[in-house]
């Protein structure tokens, strides 16, 4: 039997949130430029891009409102109005970083559908590849990340500013 080790995985098992710990898409949502440590790789007027820390597959990015909202009508009107460009630009680094066979984008509003942070909206931008869900998910439940999140972050910060500098 083969084994695979994932021990940054208990940081977030056996994390157990305090009342005074502060938002991390806040944190996120105030970096001005692309940051390691939070795992930004782009930021916009009313938006921030950044990696999952837990993702369900390499490259798993999302996209979150510099504002703490929780509900889609407390949107900024800018904010909502800017917010497809950004979804686009982010797809398209995905597709061009990863190389990936399609997408899946979603929005879990509240707990009961699943957002693991209810208070604060954020979009999940995931990379699929053909046989991406093999066994370990299904009979170990496991996911297997296949490259380090730090070099996801490089390749994702250095692909927003080359479209940058571009444009």
């Amino acid at each position: 039997m083969e084994r695979i080790w994932s021990p940054w995985r208990s940081q977030y098992i056996e994390a157990q949130p305090t009342a005074t710990e502060e938002c991390f898409l806040c944190v996120a949502g105030r970096c001005t430029s692309a940051s390691v440590k939070e795992l930004v790789v782009a930021t916009f007027e009313h938006w921030v891009v950044l990696l999952n820390r837990y993702p369900y597959n390499a490259g798993h990015v999302l996209i979150a409102p510099r504002a703490h909202v929780a509900v889609l009508s407390d949107l900024a009107v800018g904010a909502s109005a800017s917010f497809h460009e950004v979804l686009q630009q982010t797809v398209e680094i995905v597709t061009e970083v990863l190389h990936p066979d399609g997408v899946n984008i979603g929005l879990n509003l509240g707990a009961a559908a699943g957002a693991g942070v209810p208070g604060h909206l954020h979009w999940h931008v995931v990379p699929r590849w053909r046989g991406d869900a093999n066994f370990m998910a299904t009979t170990a439940d496991t996911r297997v990340i296949s490259s380090a999140i730090e070099d996801q972050w490089l390749r994702m910060s250095k692909a927003y500013d080359d479209q940058f500098d571009d444009q």
